[in-house]
């Protein structure tokens, strides 16, 4: 078994809300409240949830382009394990070339006026790896990794479709040749046929680079097709977290049961009992007391809505967040 990359324990981000003329605090948004997992090196752990759920903000959280309220990431470097929530952000440049990000919108994250050649070889050119002939040897040699063709080095993102600058982003997430990416729904602003084409491209350099990928989605599909283990998120904390193939046919979890439920089947004669919960997400600046899921959950407990559940690892690495997980007999989805 490959060896932990990541590790995060007990990650907080919280927004504050502040009011009136001084501009006084007076609450705060759980965004990410207290998450705890770990990525092995060369795996590709899903993570899917509502939108508004966190899990962007946990990516980003986990690179440091947003602080952590508190909490520890720890990141294996050179053989030797760091804890990368601690390191000043002046000392962080060594990192940032082993820790890249795909963004989820194609179209806002390439700057209008810089082109292709520009945008792809920007981190090589801050890192100081290279320049001159060499620099645009590298380019080329990208651009080719991505599906792209050298020709297009001097022209504007303008003149791209989405799955190109999809495939743009990529090239320059891979520029440094770093470890570890987290891809923020790379493939949800994409036409579907778009989508097959830029996950087998995902899937094709991770088994190339070694590459270790944290993949957010709102598309269980999605994920299913490209993650090793699934992680569930509901309002800002993990609830499941599973083997992928264990998870879609053995959920622990309510709230991940009535998710799979919402997957569309292939099969026209395989109906799946779509399981509709109640009421709308609570707000994430005032969540419910005990289990979040509780007052959406067909199986509360009075327990429930008075103890926060305990993350618990039910079978190997099988984690729940629920009282009453040995006690559920949750349907799943049958492969059929």
């Amino acid at each position: 078994m490959n060896p932990v990359l990541l590790e995060v324990k007990n990650l907080k981000k919280f927004f504050p809300i502040r009011r009136g003329i001084l501009k006084r605090v007076v609450g705060n948004v759980r965004s990410v409240d207290d998450v705890s997992f770990f990525i092995r090196q060369g795996e590709t752990l899903g993570l899917v949830g509502e939108s508004g759920c966190g899990k962007t903000t946990t990516g980003r959280t986990i690179l440091r382009a947003i602080e952590p309220t508190s909490g520890q990431v720890f990141y294996r470097k050179d053989n030797e394990v760091v804890e990368l929530s601690k390191v000043p952000k002046r000392e962080l440049k060594p990192f940032r070339r082993e820790m890249q990000i795909i963004f989820q919108d194609p179209y806002s994250s390439l700057n209008p006026r810089m082109t292709v050649m520009e945008i792809v070889s920007e981190p090589l050119r801050i890192h100081g790896v290279m320049d001159g002939d060499e620099l645009k040897s590298r380019v080329r040699d990208l651009l080719e990794m991505v599906g792209m063709r050298v020709q297009h080095m001097n022209r504007y993102p303008y003149a791209f479709s989405g799955g190109q600058r999809q495939r743009i982003g990529i090239a320059r997430a891979l520029a440094l040749r770093p470890k570890f990416i987290v891809c923020d729904e790379p493939v949800s602003a994409l036409d579907v046929s778009i989508q097959a084409q830029v996950l087998n491209l995902l899937s094709d350099l991770q088994k190339e680079m070694g590459l270790t990928y944290l993949f957010i989605s709102h598309d269980l599909s999605v994920v299913e097709h490209i993650s090793d283990r699934v992680t569930v998120m509901y309002l800002g904390s993990f609830v499941e977290l599973a083997p992928a193939e264990e998870l879609y046919t053995g959920p622990r979890h309510p709230y991940t049961e009535a998710l799979l439920s919402a997957v569309p089947s292939a099969d026209p004669d395989y109906m799946i009992k779509r399981l509709i919960l109640p009421g709308d997400v609570p707000s994430p600046a005032n969540p419910p007391s005990g289990c979040k899921f509780h007052p959406r959950c067909r199986y509360a407990k009075e327990v429930c809505s008075q103890e926060v559940p305990e993350w618990r690892e039910v079978s190997h690495d099988h984690w729940v967040a629920c009282h009453l997980s040995d006690k559920l007999a949750l349907a799943g989805i049958a492969k059929g």
